[in-house]
Order: structure tokens, then C-alpha cells, then sequence
């Protein structure tokens, strides 16, 4: 096979797995790959095509940025193309960057700033008022996300002194502090955790309820003006100065330079302070300041020619294995955690990294004793990348075949990675159910802290959840640091949540496989809980949503001895088992609502649970099924969108006579 036919396969293998990899990464937010790994297949691709033109096709992943426009959220058109960026390797691809420039535009300043890893969201002003928020998804269309936005305190809703229209670009991040908590918690419940900040970020800004998002606690970093009318700029350090001074979160630092050899040094220092930084970076960005020479120089395809991303390649350390420890989860999860020498990398000193499971162990041939290959997954949490030197006369470990915590024997279920303890009494699980029953989406308890909660556990004054309902109260208010008053509290906080509604509890018991939203559904469906505890597979699975095996962990909970005695527990204790009463009157059955703006008589949750009681639908986005949009103030693209496809549109007023 000559050169050409060479790279002419090597070229189509790379297309799909770029493409595989954008569709895991910007769609799923489930990348199987380090950035850096992946930039190198581009820059791959991009050589054979500049070498080979003829190679080139219209649909390569060279010519368009990655992500795709989400059917759950509306699309929006970006009238300036939100570009990606040129990456660059080395000095000398750098150097490569500052000829071109110099050969299309002369001598030229560069503004040199960090390059945050998160997700690229365009912010849409109209007379200081922020009208649309959306992510850049193919950089020409993207999704409508503004309700998700509107959650991050650091975006703001009204600006001072700005100019008639403002199209702003940033980057929603996730901070390294907040990431970790976040990844605890999903360990803690169970959950598979999110891979880096920016998969977390993108996963929270991305969901169908910003309540979620709220939780996420969100952040974002404004670079760059995408569009502007009303005032004129000549620099892109003129322009971000201008940002800042309308009351925007802006890049925390960037240098102005003169020649290539200080951008060079900046990259450099930028490199040895990343981790240190409260944020994920994943480079460094090089743009020309001056707008009228970007403006000569132009863009590709796909990137701007006026600047260039630098990106660090991940660090990792050789270290030695010590020990392997096992911690059983919320659901009973058995998950393997590497303990090693001490290591400093990536601006902390680490001794600890998960190791998932056992497919994860058996791939990578994990055993005691070895030589590791340790590195930080998006500069956050470590990971073990590869073992290079087996420790002699040792086997690849092996997870325990009982329950180190209980002592009950393991269980791997098929088509499941993890191995797991199904004791209901096992004592590591009992905390992280406790915890799990008294947070807000359950029985939101306030007042019951995770430390609350351990020390009551540790004292042996709770041993089942029914037991929280009889806590002696005098007793508690002389633990350390409770006292009378939070104990009152508390007691107010237990027997307010005994008049929750029956889908709470449902999800409080922990029944694998069910969320919050399938609970609601169990709620519906059933009188109340003696109902649902005799229910089969068929009638659940008969409800709209339910699948088998969400139906068969129903089942499966209901039978054991534990379950129904927890719940016969919390039935005596006082705890509710009815379902909310169903309305007889149906009159919005059949037609959907969207909310939009700020409404002054309702919160958006009473007003989308009064259509609900009605047997109407709450959506979040504007299609050619809604049949009214409910506007307040404020109405920003949902009220565009519907005003275009001719949707009737009505005010607070108008839906309080039709509730009447």
C-alpha cells in the first residue's frame, strides 16, 4: 500500500473516531478520553488533510465544532458563529502562529488569558436586560438554556450603562471545590460520578430542571463579545475591561504582549500555577488584541486565524500501590480505592484514587505492590492511569467475595460492572440511607447534617430511619454543639416532614432504580402505600414510563422482611402513606403550558403545580405541541418562539380566570 492510500484509510479511521469521541463529549457529556488525547487525533487529521487536500471532505470533524443542538431545548441560530479554537502542542507550532500573523496582518499585540474548561454559552442583552442564554453547539446552532442560566448568580439579569444590544461569550465552569463535594455525594449515593468539572458542568447546565442546576452551584468566566450595538471597540483588552465594568465575572487575569517570546513566558507561568487555580484550566489562549487586524486576518472553516489555544499536556507521576480499600455505598456498592506513596502532582499531594471495579482492576492487571502510573483527571480528582512495574510474585487483585462491612456475601448482578451488598442492615450503608432519606428531595429534614446524622448513628440513638420519628429530643440537645434550641428545631423539622407527600417517602426508602420523578409516578398510580407494597410487575410496569426493571426493584423491596417492617415503623410513627387526593376537575387534560419570564402572583412551581392538578402538562420548552405560554415579565425567547409559531400567549391575569 503506497503513502497515500495509507493516510487515505488512516484519515477515514480518524473521522469516526472523532466522531464517536464528539458525541460522547459534547452530546452525552460521557467522555471516554483525556482532552489531550483527543487533540491529538485532530491535529493528526488536520496534517493528513493539509498534506493530502484531496482527502478533505465537507463533513470532516476538522470543519465543524463537535456538539449538536438538543432536541429537549429550543435551538437557537447564532447570527455570529461561535468559533472553536486552533490547538498547538508546541513552541514551535506557536512560532508557526505568530508568522502567519505577521504575513497577513504586520506586526500585531497578543492578549494571552487561561483557557477555562467548561462550557462555551453565548448571553444575549437587549437594553442591559438579559434576554437568551445558549450553549454554542455546532457553533452555528445551539440550545436555548436561558432558565438554567438564569440560576448562576455571577450572570447578571440587568446591567448599568450597557449599550442597546450586547451578545456576550463565556465559559460556565464548575469549581474544583465544588466538583469534589459533588463527586463524594454520587459515590456516596451510589451514582456514577461525574469524569472531570467540565462533564459536570455541562451535565448540570444541561438539564431539563433548573432547580438542579441551581444545586450545581455554577459559575462562569465572560471573554470574549460576540456582538454589539451602541458602542465601538478597537481591542480585545478594551473590550474586557468594558465587561468588567457592566458588572461581568470576566477571565481572572491575562498580559498584554508584545512579541511571541513573552507569550511564550506567560504560557509557561500560566502552566506552573494551573494547579493551584480554584478552576479547571485545560491551555492557554493567544489572541491578537487589535480587532481591526483580526478582522484582516479572518477564520477558517472552523477556527479564527487570529488566535491559537496552547494546551498543557496532563502531568503524571510514578508512584507505588500500598493497599487497596474497599467502601460499600448507599446501594450497597463495593468500590476499590488505590492507596500509594504520597505523591505531589498537579499542585496537591495525593494518596488516594478510585479504582470503579473489578473490570477496571482485571484491564489494567492491578496488584499489590506494583509501580503506578497516577494522574489528575481534569487536574481534580486522581486517577490510576497504568501500571508500570508488576510487583514480583503477586496476582491481580481481587474484589472480596463477602461484604467487608457485614460480612453477607457479594453479589454481581448481570450486565452490571459493580459488585454489591444487598444486607438492608449492612452498617456502612445504614449513614448514607439516613442521609439519603432526610435530604431535601426526600424527606427534607433540615436540621439532620451528615455529622448530625453520624453522631446520632455512632451513639446508637438511630438504627432505621423510623427511629429519627422517636429521637429523644432532650436527650440530643446535650450532644456537643446542638443545644435546646437546635434540638427544638429539629423536633419542628421531624413532624413537619410526617405530612410530606407520599412520593417523598417513596423515594426517601432508597429503592434502586428510583428517582424522584418515578416515585411521582408511583404517587399517581396508587391510593397509597399498602397499594403499591402489593403490587406486581404488571401493573407496574403498565404505568406510563415504568420499565421492567425499575418495576422489578419495586418488587424486589417491597418483599423483604426489613422493607416492610421500616415501613410499618414510619406508619406508626405518624409518617403519611396516602397519595394526594386526584382532582375531579380535569379541565387542562390534554394541553400543555410553558412558563416563561417572572411572574408576580405565582412561584413558576405553584403555577406548573395548579396545571398539573388539573391534568395539564408543565414543559420547558416552546414546540408546536404547547397549547399556552404563560408569560410574566422579562418574557425572553419562549415568548419569541411562540409569538412564531402562533401559539396563544397569555398574562398571570388570563390564567387565573381560566383556574377560577
Amino acid at each position: 500500500m503506497n503513502n497515500f492510500e495509507e493516510n487515505k484509510k488512516r484519515a477515514t479511521e480518524l473521522r469516526s473516531i472523532i466522531e464517536y469521541h464528539n458525541k460522547k463529549y459534547y452530546e452525552n457529556d460521557e467522555p471516554e478520553i483525556e482532552d489531550f488525547e483527543y487533540d491529538r487525533l485532530l491535529h493528526e487529521l488536520i496534517a493528513i488533510e493539509e498534506q493530502y487536500p484531496e482527502l478533505s471532505t465537507e463533513d470532516s470533524p476538522t470543519k465543524h465544532v463537535g456538539g449538536k443542538a438538543d432536541s429537549q431545548f429550543s435551538p437557537v441560530l447564532h447570527r455570529v458563529r461561535m468559533e472553536s479554537l486552533q490547538d498547538a502542542f508546541s513552541k514551535e507550532e506557536l512560532s508557526d502562529f505568530d508568522r502567519r500573523v505577521h504575513e497577513g496582518a504586520g506586526a500585531a499585540k497578543y492578549i494571552v488569558e487561561p483557557k477555562i474548561d467548561g462550557l462555551s454559552v453565548s448571553l444575549e442583552y437587549e437594553n442591559g436586560v438579559f434576554v437568551r442564554g445558549s450553549t454554542r453547539g455546532d457553533g452555528q446552532t445551539g440550545e436555548d438554556i436561558t432558565a438554567n442560566l438564569k440560576t448562576i448568580s455571577s450572570i447578571p439579569m440587568r446591567l448599568s450603562g450597557a449599550p442597546s444590544f450586547l451578545e456576550v461569550r463565556g465559559e460556565v465552569y464548575m469549581p474544583k471545590s465544588v466538583f469534589e463535594e459533588l463527586v463524594c455525594k454520587q459515590e456516596l449515593d451510589g451514582e456514577k460520578p461525574f469524569k472531570n468539572p467540565r462533564n459536570a458542568a455541562a451535565g448540570s447546565l444541561r438539564q431539563k430542571d433548573p432547580k438542579i442546576t441551581r444545586q450545581r452551584k455554577l459559575d462562569i468566566f465572560v471573554f470574549n463579545i460576540q456582538q454589539i450595538e451602541g458602542k465601538t471597540l478597537s481591542g480585545h483588552r478594551e473590550s474586557l475591561e468594558f465587561l468588567r465594568s457592566l458588572g461581568f465575572n470576566i477571565i481572572p487575569f491575562f498580559k498584554e504582549c508584545e512579541r511571541i517570546e513573552e507569550a511564550f513566558d506567560e504560557i509557561d507561568r500560566i502552566g506552573n500555577v494551573r494547579g493551584e487555580l480554584s478552576f479547571d484550566i485545560d491551555g492557554a489562549v493567544i489572541k491578537v488584541d487589535n480587532f481591526e487586524k483580526r478582522r484582516i486576518l479572518g477564520s477558517t472553516a472552523k477556527f479564527p486565524k487570529w488566535a491559537i489555544a496552547f494546551k498543557y499536556p496532563p502531568e503524571e507521576k510514578e508512584t507505588t500501590l500500598l493497599d487497596i480499600e474497599i467502601n460499600v455505598g448507599r446501594t450497597g456498592v463495593l468500590t476499590p480505592t488505590a492507596v500509594f506513596e504520597p505523591t505531589f502532582l498537579a499542585g496537591s499531594t495525593v494518596s488516594r484514587a478510585t479504582l470503579h471495579n473489578q473490570d477496571f482492576i482485571t484491564e489494567k492487571g492491578i496488584c499489590l505492590g506494583d509501580k503506578i502510573i497516577i494522574r489528575k483527571a481534569g487536574d481534580v480528582i486522581p486517577e490510576v492511569v497504568a501500571v508500570s512495574e508488576h510487583c514480583e510474585n503477586t496476582n491481580v487483585y481481587t474484589m472480596p467475595e463477602y461484604c467487608p462491612s457485614c460480612g453477607a456475601k457479594t453479589v454481581r448482578e448481570p450486565d452490571e460492572a459493580a459488585l454489591r451488598c444487598l444486607n438492608p442492615d449492612c452498617p456502612s450503608q445504614l449513614l448514607r440511607n439516613l442521609i439519603h432519606f432526610c435530604s431535601r428531595d426526600a424527606m427534607d429534614i433540615e436540621g439532620l447534617a451528615d455529622a448530625v446524622l453520624a453522631t446520632l448513628v455512632e451513639k446508637g440513638m438511630i438504627r432505621t430511619a423510623a427511629d429519627i420519628y422517636s429521637i429523644d429530643f432532650e436527650e440530643l440537645s446535650k450532644i456537643e454543639r446542638m443545644g435546646k434550641k437546635s434540638a427544638d428545631n429539629l423536633r419542628a423539622a421531624v413532624e413537619k416532614s410526617k405530612q410530606n407527600e407520599l412520593y417523598r417517602l417513596i423515594f426517601a426508602l432508597g429503592i434502586r432504580h428510583i428517582g424522584q420523578k418515578a416515585a411521582k409516578l408511583l404517587e399517581d398510580r396508587f391510593s397509597g402505600m399498602k397499594e403499591l407494597m402489593a403490587a406486581s410487575c404488571e401493573e407496574l410496569t403498565s404505568i406510563d414510563g415504568f420499565g421492567s426493571i425499575m418495576a422489578q426493584s419495586v418488587v424486589d423491596f417491597f418483599s423483604l422482611q426489613k422493607s416492610r417492617e421500616l415501613v410499618d415503623a414510619l406508619r406508626n410513627a405518624g409518617v403519611n402513606m396516602k397519595s394526594r387526593e386526584k382532582s375531579s376537575d380535569r379541565r387542562f387534560e390534554g394541553l400543555t403550558f410553558v412558563l416563561t419570564g417572572t411572574l408576580s402572583t405565582y412561584t413558576r412551581s405553584e403555577a406548573s403545580a395548579i396545571i398539573e392538578g388539573f391534568g395539564g402538562k408543565s414543559a420547558s420548552s416552546v414546540s408546536k405541541k404547547t397549547s399556552f405560554v404563560l408569560a410574566g415579565e422579562d418574557a425572553g425567547s419562549k415568548l419569541r418562539k411562540a409569538n412564531e409559531l402562533g401559539i396563544r400567549v397569555i398574562s398571570e391575569d388570563e390564567f387565573s380566570d381560566m383556574i377560577k
